[in-house]
């Protein structure tokens, strides 16, 4: 390995550089079979996957440019260069400065590369693709193609490499939930508990997730995906808790449920409906299953017990790499009807089935999962009952 000034190349890579070696000749033969000379990946996800580069700076302009021949170069910028040395072993880089467009930089490096004129794609649906980065780009080149799920199919299945940090990412994720249950009393607040789950999860050894907690409490728990603000809570409320935790960037996550005093009966029988709606669902996973299998299966159970209108969602998605705004992969894959892609063994998946009264309460219980040759392997350890706090 090489240093510069000091920054060993790939010293804080997530995985070897054979990893990513045999990610990059999979995109490639992707690329070559779509027809695609060269492709301009932007998101940090898809960054990540091939190359290991991550920042908390994926605001400002990133590109790798991928070519079927030749190697990759990233364009990345001044105050991220050192993070890139340190993160990947690519060695090629264009780096450009605060006073420059970056997106001319990139124009210009395909140029000098020969790539103008070639058949150049780039993920339209990325999140991290402007319109007027795209209309630049649209403008120099005349036409752009599209290179959408290119690396999103390699993504779907994870080596077993990825499959280790998704496991490590699970015990953070138990030790946060362990501790935010545990916060759950009268007098405390919202804050607290998330607080406890945040704590417990960093000091486990999680990194920062690629989206919030959702805590909520009382009537406020009724509303999907309510954050905590500051409420304190009283004898007699629930409590909803959903976190992920980070090792790598993978991500694992967990929701469980929580009653101060004693639950109303529709609450106790609703939450039992969650857990044997997760249950079939877990039974359902296996090899060779369309990814909308497991859905139905949860869907029976919840349209028996006559709570179809308190779930109004798919029961899963995808886990893996992630950054803000997200923890899951959903826009990869998701356990949802209509969906027919045939389960994998190294599939990873976030079952969380939750009903809802709403505005006045959610319970719900969830699991991450690894796709196995037989069925599938649950990540967590925490219990799945509903806990009751005296």
């Amino acid at each position: 390995m090489t240093a510069t000034y000091g920054v060993v190349q790939g010293q804080e890579s997530a995985f070897p550089k054979a990893e990513y070696d045999a990610r990059v000749a999979k995109a490639r033969a992707g690329l070559a079979e779509a027809g695609i000379d060269v492709m301009i990946v932007t998101g940090p996800e898809n960054i990540f996957y091939l190359t290991g580069q991550q920042t908390p700076g994926y605001y400002t302009f990133q590109a790798l440019l991928l070519p079927v021949d030749g190697d990759p170069v990233f364009v990345v910028r001044q105050l991220e260069f050192f993070n890139f040395t340190a993160n990947t072993y690519i060695t090629d880089a264009v780096i450009y400065q605060d006073t420059d467009d970056p997106v001319r930089v990139l124009m210009s490096l395909i140029e000098a590369k020969g790539l103008k004129g070639k058949r150049v794609a780039i993920d339209k649906r990325g999140w991290f693709l402007p319109i007027a980065t795209y209309e630049t780009l649209i403008a120099a080149l005349g036409t752009v193609h599209d290179a959408a799920g290119v690396v999103e199919k390699l993504r779907m299945v994870k080596s077993p490499l990825e499959v280790e940090k998704l496991a490590i990412a699970a015990t953070y994720v138990d030790a946060g939930l362990r501790a935010g249950l545990a916060a759950v009393r009268a007098g405390n607040t919202e804050n607290d508990i998330v607080a406890a789950m945040m704590g417990a999860a960093i000091e486990a050894g999680s990194e920062y997730m690629g989206m919030e907690p959702l805590v909520s409490s009382g009537p406020r728990s009724g509303v999907p995906h309510g954050t905590w603000k500051r409420r304190e809570l009283q004898a007699g409320d629930p409590a909803f808790l959903e976190m992920a935790a980070v090792h790598d960037r993978y991500h694992a996550a967990l929701m469980r449920s929580a009653w101060i005093g004693t639950p109303p009966a529709e609450a106790l029988d609703m939450m039992k409906v969650c857990q044997e709606a997760l249950a079939v669902s877990l039974d359902a996973i296996k090899p060779g299953v369309a990814c909308e299998v497991p859905h139905i299966a949860c869907q029976k159970v919840i349209d028996a017990a006559g709570y179809t209108d308190n779930f109004r969602k798919r029961l899963g998605y995808s886990v893996g790499i992630s950054f803000a705004p997200d923890w899951g992969e959903g826009g990869i894959l998701s356990l949802n009807a209509g969906v027919k892609t045939e389960l994998q063994p190294g599939m990873t998946f976030h079952l969380p089935p939750a009903l809802r009264i709403y505005g006045r309460f959610t319970v719900g219980v969830s699991e991450t999962i690894v796709v196995t040759e037989t069925g599938c392997r649950v990540l967590g350890t925490l219990d799945r009952a509903l806990v009751q706090i005296a």
